[in-house]
């Protein structure tokens, strides 16, 4: 069985989650599986040792009052994560997709993913959590785990979801992305949706010959492509093609070729997907 993996945290961005979950599978014609982790380490009480100040009386009564207070905490934890996977179940279905799935599982999301991803065909998740929802200059720290970890496309999504009528694959080359034109090609994902393709380079004959064959699977699939080339710096090029052609969602590699390898994964996360005001598609190589 396939399905949309949409991963949630109950943070203002899984709303935004379960909608475009919900859209690509519609799209897709498959189900959709909502997980939630509830990570126990994170939250667990750090406890200091006073042994040596305390009696031993007392420093049995405080462990015991500590172990007590950190089990109260993991029940709400397993509360309110089935509270956020009802919400969650009821948005995907109140969206058309009446096939959902919603799984709770402990530990760290990016292991639940990890485990998971076998039987998805993509893999949804906000583009910040809890930890980092008001800090715009900030990616989630699930985010950046999850591209290095799994191999299946991953949409990143932003706060808020709107209907996707244009896309633009920004290519660069590099085998990230000359996989993922084939694998759209060959997918219902984007049918039908108008389709851009921008190459930011400074030669722009060889650029456009390069487009051209790269993009073949694209046209002979019906897709309607509209090929452009423009020199500059990549992250600055990408994002202002985004706002004059009212892109709706960004297709990029997550690991490049040339200079534009560093701008989605590398040593630290980098400014094209903190700064993409839209949905951003990723394939690993």
């Amino acid at each position: 069985m396939t399905h949309v993996l949409a991963c949630i945290d109950g943070s203002d961005y899984s709303a935004s989650v379960c909608n475009h979950a919900a859209w690509a599978a519609a799209r897709l014609g498959v189900s959709v599986s909502i997980v939630h982790g509830i990570d126990r380490h994170r939250d667990r009480i750090l406890v200091t040792d006073f042994s040596g100040n305390l009696g031993h009386s007392e420093h049995e009564t405080l462990l015991e009052e500590y172990t007590a207070l950190d089990e109260q905490r993991g029940r709400m934890a397993q509360q309110r994560g089935r509270l956020i996977l009802d919400e969650a179940t009821a948005r995907v279905r109140a969206a058309g997709v009446a096939d959902v799935v919603a799984r709770q599982r402990h530990g760290p999301l990016v292991d639940a993913i990890t485990d998971l991803e076998s039987e998805a065909n993509l893999i949804v998740i906000g583009k910040r959590g809890e930890s980092a929802e008001t800090a715009a200059q900030h990616l989630g720290s699930n985010l950046e785990r999850v591209v290095r970890s799994v191999h299946k496309p991953i949409l990143v999504t932003p706060r808020e979801f709107k209907p996707i009528r244009r896309f633009l694959i920004a290519y660069d080359g590099g085998r990230s992305m000359r996989r993922a034109i084939v694998r759209l090609a060959h997918t219902a994902l984007l049918t039908g949706i108008e389709c851009r393709v921008l190459m930011v380079h400074d030669d722009e004959a060889a650029a456009r010959r390069e487009l051209t064959e790269a993009t073949g699977a694209l046209t002979r699939s019906g897709f309607d492509v509209d090929l452009s080339v423009r020199p500059g710096d990549p992250d600055d090029v990408i994002l202002e093609e985004i706002e004059r052609e009212g892109i709706d969602l960004l297709v990029m590699g997550a690991y490049g070729h040339s200079r534009i390898r560093t701008l989605i994964i590398g040593s630290t996360t980098t400014a094209t997907l903190r700064r993409c005001p839209v949905p951003v598609l990723m394939f690993r190589s």
